[in-house]
């Protein structure tokens, strides 16, 4: 057993031996395959290498033969320019030498026609100096003659000739302007009569107070409540006065203010509707309606602006616009007044061919000082200057507002359309009311500046105080004076009296001989 141990292990140890010595030759076999096969590459790259390097070497002599004939070839191109260079300077050269030899031989001419001229230049000198004795002595003979110096002839004739051309500048001048106006007045009439015919206008009057109608009479009992503290109570928080008369089964309003008539009238038809009648339900009814009211009149300002197709227009200017609708100005509604001004603005602004849009915005804002929230000094006119100038309008549109009694100056063309409209919408026939005393007033007034003046027989005021007739005495006032006394009565109608539109004025003289045959 021992045995075959040992001989197990001498077996193994023979065999570790054998397999080391295989393993270190087949190590040197590699070692050796390694080295041959490098050197076959190094062999392999210094063959390329040298391939590569005549390659180069053959590149760059290519390059540099081809560098060297275009070098060549730039140089005899530089020295073929260089030689045409030198010819054409050689031609300017010899042209120039042409020129100065031209030149010698002309300046030698001119020197003879220098003489030549020198010698006429004298001649002429004399027959000059020859000339003017000549007319010194035919001055003096004409001075003589006509007993004047030359410099008062002179004067004289220009004297006249300044009269002549002035009288006849002043005649054109006036041929002119009578031209310019007949045209101008053709053309303003028509672009007057068309913008009134093509604007619908109303003819409604405002009145300062209002009816309240009730149901029955026992309604007036609560509306007073005890003691009349119902009736105060109403008149406090509206500020309208309550008239309960005898009148059946109504009460009246009185206010000059229509928007403070309209509240009392919608709270008292709640109050009357809703049965309760006293103080507080009284002052809660009006501070809910005056809110209504405040809602209504921002609707109608801003249904207003979207029918009259105005944009941009600032939120407190529609509210003011829609607070129109509850003032008047001589019975005439201030909304509907302004809405008929902008329509006439709008056209008449086409028919000119302006921009109508601006004079839409300029005629419904122009009386926008007549609704102010605060009282103030100043007129309307200013007044609603500063407030659409507070609110960023456009210059053009301030200045009409402004403008438009000639409070301030015009500025702009479109002013003049604007005051013109407005004297259209006031001036028509039904706009306004008038208290009759009034009228008379003013026909009586009308007639009377008229007979002041000497010579007036009579005056008659006609077609409502639009006309007014002055028949004067033939032996006292001749033609040229009828001229100048209807110009004068027309201007201190102008200047001393208020009236709507405009008043003609016609002077009438007339002789009449009268005998009778019997």
């Amino acid at each position: 057993m021992i045995t075959i141990v040992i001989a197990g292990v001498i077996a193994l140890l023979i065999g570790f031996f054998v397999g080391k010595v295989v393993f270190a030759k087949n190590t040197e076999n590699k070692i050796a395959e390694a080295e041959s096969h490098a050197k076959k590459i190094i062999s392999e790259a210094q063959t390329t290498a040298e391939s590569m390097k005549r390659e180069k070497q053959l590149e760059a002599k290519e390059r540099f033969v081809q560098l060297k004939a275009e070098h060549d070839k730039e140089v005899l191109e530089k020295n073929r320019r260089a030689n045409e260079g030198e010819a054409r300077i050689k031609q300017k050269e010899q042209g120039i030498n042409q020129k100065l030899e031209n030149l010698d031989k002309q300046a030698k001419d001119n020197d003879v026609i220098k003489d030549n001229l020198n010698r006429q230049i004298e001649v002429v000198n004399l027959k000059r100096t020859e000339l003017e004795k000549h007319q010194e002595e035919h001055i003096r003979r004409l001075e003589k003659i006509a007993a004047l110096t030359a410099d008062e002839a002179r004067a004289q004739l220009i004297e006249s000739l300044r009269q002549e051309t002035q009288t006849r500048a002043l005649a054109l001048q006036q041929e002119i302007i009578d031209d310019a106006k007949q045209k101008a007045n053709k053309e303003a009439r028509k672009i007057i009569i068309q913008s009134i015919q093509r604007t619908a206008a109303e003819q409604a009057i405002e009145n300062s107070i209002t009816v309240f109608n009730l149901e029955s009479d026992e309604i007036k009992g609560q509306i007073i409540g005890r003691e009349g503290r119902n009736i105060r109570a109403i008149e406090a928080a509206t500020g309208v006065d309550l008239i309960v008369d005898d009148t059946p089964e109504a009460i009246v309003l009185s206010s000059f203010d229509p928007l403070r008539r309209e509240i009392a009238r919608l709270s008292l038809q709640r109050l009357v509707t809703d049965g309760r009648i006293h103080p507080a339900r009284i002052e809660e009814i009006v501070e809910k309606t005056r809110k209504q009211i405040e809602e209504q009149v921002m609707e109608i300002g801003e249904r207003t602006v979207i029918e009259l197709g105005i944009h941009g227009l600032h939120k407190e200017l529609v509210r003011i616009v829609g607070k129109m609708r509850f003032r008047s100005s001589y019975g005439q509604n201030l909304l509907m007044h302004s809405r008929e001004v902008a329509n006439l603005c709008g056209i008449m602004a086409a028919e000119l061919g302006m921009n109508p849009k601006l004079a839409k915005r300029a005629g419904l804002l122009h009386d926008i000082g007549k609704v102010p929230d605060e009282e103030t000094e100043l007129s309307h006119a200013l007044l609603g200057m500063k407030l659409a100038e507070k609110y960023g309008e456009n210059p053009a549109v301030i200045n009409a507002i402004g403008a438009h009694h000639d409070e301030v100056e015009m500025q702009y063309v479109i002013a003049p359309i604007i005051q013109a409209c407005d004297a259209i919408s006031g001036a028509r026939p039904g706009a306004r009311r008038e208290i009759m005393q009034q009228y008379l007033q003013r026909i009586k007034d009308l007639e009377n500046l008229a007979l002041a003046y000497p010579g007036v027989e009579k005056a008659y005021a006609i077609q409502a105080g639009r006309e007014l007739r002055v028949i004067v005495e033939a032996d006292k006032v001749t033609d040229i004076d009828s001229d100048k006394l209807s110009f004068e009565i027309a201007q201190k109608i102008q200047t001393e009296m208020t009236y709507p539109g405009q008043i003609k004025v016609t002077v009438i003289r007339e002789k009449r001989a009268v005998n009778v045959a019997r």
